[in-house]
């Protein structure tokens, strides 16, 4: 179970090192500081059932050998920089992950840079087999000579709907004389597909449309015409024949232009019919819709997406839903989005800034003359619309808006206090009354729905599996692929009617080990989820110091019980919690938060007694957990344990066992262990010193142009059990996904170059934490698009590289780079009732690495969790780099067992905990720079921020010892 035999697989570029289970290692010194001398080889048989003696060396930087590493010949001290080591690593990475070109006459020429990942192992077979089905819909393709024509429409259009409207009317008017009797499928911006070549490689035409604008000043009955030149010119001509190719195996790199051109046919349709949000499409005509609260809705519809599978082409359709603004008149949108009872009360000059946030960029129609009207809102007026006045543009006078209107068109303005609209540009500005115009609907909501909106939404779109299942089936029926003509008979696609039925396993529990003082020692979870009945954690973690500050007004009296009875739960589960706090109990105004945190970290210190954890009771109000989190975790120093008021009040006997469970593991201890960890039986992890790291990005909300992105990277401090995991943030520019600081180096006057980032710190206090450096590395990284794989994968493996690099001259520990992918739409149906946990869903531990999956790289879907409520969603693992040569089974059992390990309750959760973790570390940075009070919604500001170059504001540090453990919790 160790690796797999033979020759071992070739690598990713043709730099390939074949390895067999009998390979000989040499095993240097622990030491960062010192290279090996070289011991005597050891190969992995020989290690089986007992703790080998030492790591083998970490390999070479270069040559790529197909030969088994040996010892390191030099040492060198770890603050120096390795002479060519560093230098060499971004071209070695490159190298190693890039293909060689190839003989092959199809590929187009960038197929000699692609990155190729690596390559299925074989299937898994471990578990007890079953079938399952997948929302894939199976897509055949008959033979046809697509063809690829950029599209230039003269003056420039943005609007996409406009743009679809023109080659509409352009087809209509040209196809049997100009378009050879073809039908072509547009994309809305650059692209046109046609099945079959066009009598023209470039053609100019021109299209006269009538301007259904609304902005116009005369209000004549005749429609004002617009002309249009459109250049069409041959680009490219997509191969379906290598599309099959690839996907029989024969070719590596995936025809993306051709999978395109079949996306946007079979997206055509929908395009026309439906509201377009990304792959999604919406519409009333979908399903139901209904109030989100303040002004907002939600509307169903439904995703679809083109994939490459094993089984062939896949259509993956999903059901969706989105909040949009509810079609209503402004001022009844202000009284209802800022629950203002009074309308024609006058605004503070913060309301108004409120009100532009919420409707800049929204557009709105006026009914009141003999056409609708259309405009986009830029901005709201300072003066409220009694004091506004404009010139008319046949006259030199100054006149009323109040009075425009009652003269004009015999309209009496009821609410002249509030402020108008504002349309149009800066240098010619229209002020249009809010009581006349009403939100055109079918517009997105894009900023942050609020908490009862979210409550609310995912009430509305909960289903069980049996229900989605059937709605899904109804979209399809919907959209009645085979009944169009552009799909069907000019582009000769088919579209199977029914979901795809795929081979799945059901992977085992893993022993789960507790302390032996408990009357249950271990315990073999059932259906993903377990009690702390009769167990006590298998190491319990010591408070001496602690105390209790209670912050809410409406349970001010409860302090001293409820922390009685929590720390009673802590005892009880193998804690050894002093019962007396060290200093008092207290309780504090929720405006004194600063104060009150202050003087009880002052006094406890003032005792010798610095504070190991200070349970916190919240405010009745929320909004205050960031601004405790910052002060105590960055400028005190303080673990603390933050509980709601209402929640701590019930005392309930399951609520105290889950705080026990986080109040642990934030002191230092482990709740449990795999029991295969105990017993160095996990394949490629027990054998020799393992670090796994978790990492993710997450970015501010829609709207919060200005905030940075935040990243987080954890990694494991105790192997063998893989359990504790220390975490690092950093912040980074808006929206950047790659990771910034895993690796990185400054100037010091005197020190000269020093070496840093979040790998580097973490590989060290590995080291600290077991006196063992990495013999190799698991990278789970959460939060990567399939779209950013190459470039994420480039360049943050080149930062692993030099992050060791820099630590000892050839360190190279083997790396093994999985993408966690939760933001996907594949949803997975048990097809017999024995199959199903307690809600509906498939069994937790299922696995699916057939039919849907890549047609040749190394992924599969796991739904390591027991569904609550709703349809479970697995998550998908995409290996972009090994080289620690993973067997399908392998990687798919540590991946389940460790999703058992979650530290703050007893259950497996929906992702590998370090990716999960590394998602709880980057969400708490948030509060210290936001302080959960940051008010949602976009800036004032008219660009977007990418176009700004705002400084990124460093987190502030956070204290050394709370680091130590996992804060995060």
């Amino acid at each position: 179970m160790s690796g797999r035999g033979g020759g071992g697989r070739g690598g990713r570029g043709g730099g390939g090192r074949g390895r067999g289970q009998g390979s000989g290692r040499g095993q240097p010194s622990p030491s960062f500081h010192r290279g090996g001398d070289g011991g005597r080889g050891r190969g992995r048989d020989s290690t089986r059932g007992r703790e080998p003696s030492g790591p083998p060396p970490p390999r070479q930087v270069t040559p790529i050998q197909p030969s088994p590493p040996s010892a390191p010949t030099t040492s060198t001290s770890a603050v120096s920089r390795p002479s060519s080591g560093v230098e060499s690593l971004s071209r070695e990475v490159t190298q190693k992950l890039t293909l060689e070109p190839t003989a092959a006459p199809s590929p187009p020429p960038s197929s000699s840079k692609a990155i190729r990942f690596p390559q299925r192992p074989g299937f898994g077979t471990v578990g007890k087999k079953c079938r399952v089905r997948a929302n894939h819909f199976l897509v055949g393709v008959a033979d046809r000579d697509l063809h690829h024509y950029d599209v230039s429409i003269s003056p420039e259009i943005t609007s996409k709907k406009v743009n679809r409207i023109i080659i509409e009317q352009l087809t209509k008017l040209y196809r049997a004389s100009h378009l050879g009797g073809l039908s072509p499928a547009y994309d809305g911006r650059k692209s046109l597909y046609t099945a079959g070549a066009l009598p023209f490689d470039s053609k100019e035409f021109v299209v006269k449309l009538i301007d259904d604008d609304q902005n116009r000043r005369s209000s004549s009955s005749t429609r004002k015409e617009r002309q249009f030149k459109v250049a069409i010119k041959l680009a490219s001509k997509p191969d379906l024949q290598y599309l099959q190719e690839f996907l029989r195996g024969r070719h590596f790199e995936c025809p993306q232009e051709t999978i395109q051109v079949l996306d946007v046919v079979l997206r055509a349709k929908p395009s026309e019919n439906y509201t377009v949000v990304g792959r999604s499409f919406f519409s009333p005509q979908l399903g139901r819709k209904g109030e989100l609260g303040n002004g907002i809705e939600y509307w169903m519809g439904f995703y679809q997406s083109l994939r490459p599978t094993q089984m062939g082409l896949s259509l993956n359709i999903d059901v969706s839903a989105r909040s949009f603004y509810e079609p209503l008149l402004v001022t009844e949108f202000v009284a209802k989005h800022f629950r203002r009872a009074n309308v024609s009360r006058p605004m503070s000059d913060q309301e108004r800034i409120k009100v532009k946030k919420a409707l800049k960029g929204v557009k709105v129609e006026l009914n009141h003359m003999e056409y609708v009207k259309t405009y986009k809102i830029v901005g709201v007026s300072r003066e409220p619309i009694s004091e506004l006045t404009f010139t008319l543009d046949d006259q030199q006078k100054n006149v009323s808006v109040v009075n425009y209107f009652r003269e004009r068109y015999n309209i009496v303005l009821k609410y002249v206090s509030l402020p108008a609209l504002q349309c149009g540009s800066e240098a010619k500005p229209v002020f249009l009354p809010m009581e006349l115009c009403r939100i055109v609907g079918g517009q997105r909501y894009t900023k942050k729905l609020n908490d009862q909106q979210v409550r609310a939404l995912l009430k509305a779109t909960c289903q069980r599996p049996r229900d989605r299942e059937e709605t899904i089936n109804r979209m399809v029926r919907v959209n009645n692929f085979q009944g169009d003509n552009l799909v069907d008979k000019e582009f000769g696609i088919q579209v199977q009617k029914e979901l795809a039925l795929v081979e799945a396993r059901v992977l085992p529990a893993p022993m789960l080990k507790y302390h032996d003082s408990g009357r249950e020692r271990s315990v073999n979870p059932g259906f993903g989820a377990w009690n702390m009945i009769n167990k006590k954690m298998v190491n319990g973690g010591k408070v001496d110091f602690w105390t209790c500050v209670n912050f809410s007004l409406e349970y001010a009296n409860m302090s001293k019980d409820f922390c009685h009875e929590l720390v009673n739960m802590c005892n009880s589960k193998g804690m050894v919690f002093c019962q007396s706090p060290s200093v008092p109990i207290r309780s504090a105004r929720s405006d004194r938060i600063d104060e009150a945190l202050v003087d009880i970290n002052n006094e406890s210190r003032s005792k010798n007694k610095p504070l190991q954890l200070l349970i916190v009771i919240l405010p009745d109000q929320t909004g205050s957990y960031g601004k405790i989190k910052r002060i105590c975790e960055t400028v005190l120093g303080i673990v603390s344990q933050c509980c709601q008021p209402q929640q701590a009040a019930k005392f309930s006997k399951q609520y105290f066992e889950n705080l026990s469970l986080k109040i642990n593991v934030k002191v230092g201890g482990r709740n449990t262990v795999l029991s295969d960890a105990i017993q160095r039986r996990i394949p490629l992890v027990s054998d020799y010193p393992t670090i796994i790291f978790g990492a993710d990005v997450t970015h501010p909300q829609p709207g919060e142009d200005s905030n940075s992105s935040i990243a987080a990277v954890v990694a494991s401090m105790d192997w063998p059990e893989v359990t504790k995991y220390r975490g690092i943030v950093s912040a980074q520019a808006h929206r950047e996904e790659i990771i910034q600081d895993l690796y990185k180096t400054s100037q010091d006057p005197q020190k000269g170059v020093v070496h840093g980032g979040m790998i580097r710190e973490l590989l060290v206090a590995f080291y600290k934490s077991t006196n063992q450096k990495p013999y190799r590395i698991i990278f789970y990284r959460d939060g990567v698009s399939e779209g950013q794989f190459n470039q994420v994968l480039l360049y943050e493996m080149d930062a692993i590289r030099k992050a060791c690099a820099s630590l000892q001259e050839g360190y190279m520990p083997r790396v093994t780079f999985v993408v966690v992918q939760k933001r996907h739409h594949t949803r997975l149906f048990p097809t017999e009732r024995e199959q199903t946990d307690k809600s509906g869903n498939i069994q937790a531990g299922t696995v699916v690495d057939t039919t849907i999956c890549h047609p040749t790289e190394f992924d599969f879907y796991l739904n390591s969790h027991a569904g609550i409520q709703g349809t479970s969603k697995p998550t998908h693992y995409h290996v972009l780099y090994d080289e620690n040569n993973f067997t399908a089974d392998i990687l798919q059992v540590l991946t389940n067992n460790l999703c058992y390990t979650y530290a703050r309750c007893t259950r497996s959760v929906s992702i590998v905990p370090p990716a999960y973790y590394a998602h709880l570390a980057a969400f708490r940075a948030r509060c210290y720079v936001e302080d959960g009070t940051s008010d949602s919604g976009s800036t004032s500001g008219g660009r977007r921020a990418r176009d700004r170059n705002f400084e990124v504001q460093p987190l502030p540090n956070i204290k050394d010892n709370v680091k130590e453990v996992m804060f995060y919790c």
